[in-house]
């Protein structure tokens, strides 16, 4: 394991204090992060943490269990429930709008719910034939809108005053996943497409890039340049890989492989990449997978940061907040194995961990990617 810094969970009191997360004796894990006060009772499918518009920091999760969850994330490093929404299904993807007045539900009952803080109501927002498996809200100079991707094939923008969309695009296949940095948006797909979409006039189709990987994707991310200007995205997929490629620069384009672990006989045994979070100061990254384990890379110098314990479950999903203070993790098991590996004993968990310090990049790398 590479540990670049003392980390909290090494008790150093100094270091929590000034990434604005303080000890508890509440929290109780292995890595001594933070646990989140009554966690779902089922996988996170889900986690976003509250816009940086807000003057405070909220972290809102959806998960199988057919709910979403909000708490309040205090300085001290503890947790308050706020409230929580009731879907007819498994929740599938949670967003923000831009202001934190709302949070937008995707689920498999075929429509996407607008969940408004101030009334605590949530009403029905989009619709499709099939699951809604992502949401993401587009805010630009001349329109606001709400982003679906479905397993119906198909892509929509909506206006959240009008009950029928802007726009609608046809995939090539299920949507699989999806993300948005303005002016960017890329989806992928069943069947290993990936679009690139721009938002500046209006969603219009960009490219379609080549899948750099071989097996079915899982997570895409977009990362941004120093400008702050999204420049191109990670994609991670079941075969244990993470695939870095540039919009403008495909020669700088490459691969790594991670989650996976040596077991006896020199064999490898390979994990899904289940998630991907860039952090929003230096720019590096977070994965999770199957393995139970959080990996910190550095894309730019193709450097591993620090490698986690690991969990005796699947990590599902994961978050930065938009200061780059706090990473938040889901841990549930997640199916990968097969319903023969499913212990009911075992409990759904969300943890907090102080993350800027050891995401930030290393100046003398250690392990080379």
């Amino acid at each position: 394991m590479n540990k670049r810094t003392k980390t909290f969970g090494g008790g150093d009191m100094t270091t929590a204090m000034g990434l604005g997360l303080q000890n508890s004796p509440a929290s109780s894990n292995c890595m001594k992060d933070f646990d989140v006060a009554l966690p779902p009772e089922d996988t996170v499918s889900s986690l976003a943490f509250s816009p940086p518009t807000m003057n405070q920091t909220l972290l809102v999760a959806g998960s199988w269990d057919n709910n979403v969850r909000c708490w309040e994330v205090e300085a001290s490093g503890k947790t308050i429930p706020k409230s929580i929404q009731t879907m007819q299904g498994p929740v599938l993807d949670v967003c923000w709008i831009d202001d934190g007045s709302k949070i937008f539900i995707a689920g498999s009952e075929n429509i996407a719910k607008c969940w408004d803080l101030s009334t605590n109501q949530s009403y029905p927002i989009a619709s499709h034939d099939a699951p809604v498996k992502t949401c993401h809200w587009i805010k630009t100079p001349s329109y606001s809108c709400l982003m679906t991707g479905s397993w119906d094939r198909t892509l929509k923008f909506w206006d959240t005053r009008t009950p029928q969309p802007i726009s609608c695009i046809s995939l090539p296949e299920r949507c699989y996943c999806a993300d948005v940095k303005y002016p960017m948006a890329i989806v992928g797909t069943a069947s290993k497409n990936l679009i690139v979409y721009q938002l500046d006039c209006g969603p219009q189709e960009y490219s379609r890039p080549d899948y750099p990987l071989k097996l079915q994707m899982r997570c895409v991310s977009i990362f941004m340049n120093k400008e702050n200007r999204p420049t191109g995205y990670a994609v991670g997929s079941v075969e244990g890989k993470v695939a870095i490629q540039y919009i403008q620069e495909p020669s700088s384009n490459f691969t790594f492989k991670c989650h996976r672990t040596e077991s006896p006989g020199g064999c490898q045994e390979i994990y899904a990449v289940n998630d991907i979070a860039f952090h929003p100061v230096h720019g590096t990254l977070a994965t999770v997978g199957s393995d139970g384990r959080f990996i910190f890379w550095d894309k730019d110098s193709r450097t591993r940061l620090h490698v986690s314990d690991f969990k005796d479950q699947s990590i599902s999903k994961c978050a930065i907040s938009n200061n780059g203070q706090i990473f938040a993790y889901a841990v549930g098991y997640d199916w990968s194995k097969g319903h023969e590996y499913n212990d009911p004993s075992k409990k759904t968990n969300v943890f907090l961990r102080p993350c800027c310090q050891e995401l930030k990049p290393m100046l003398a790398p250690r392990y080379k990617i």
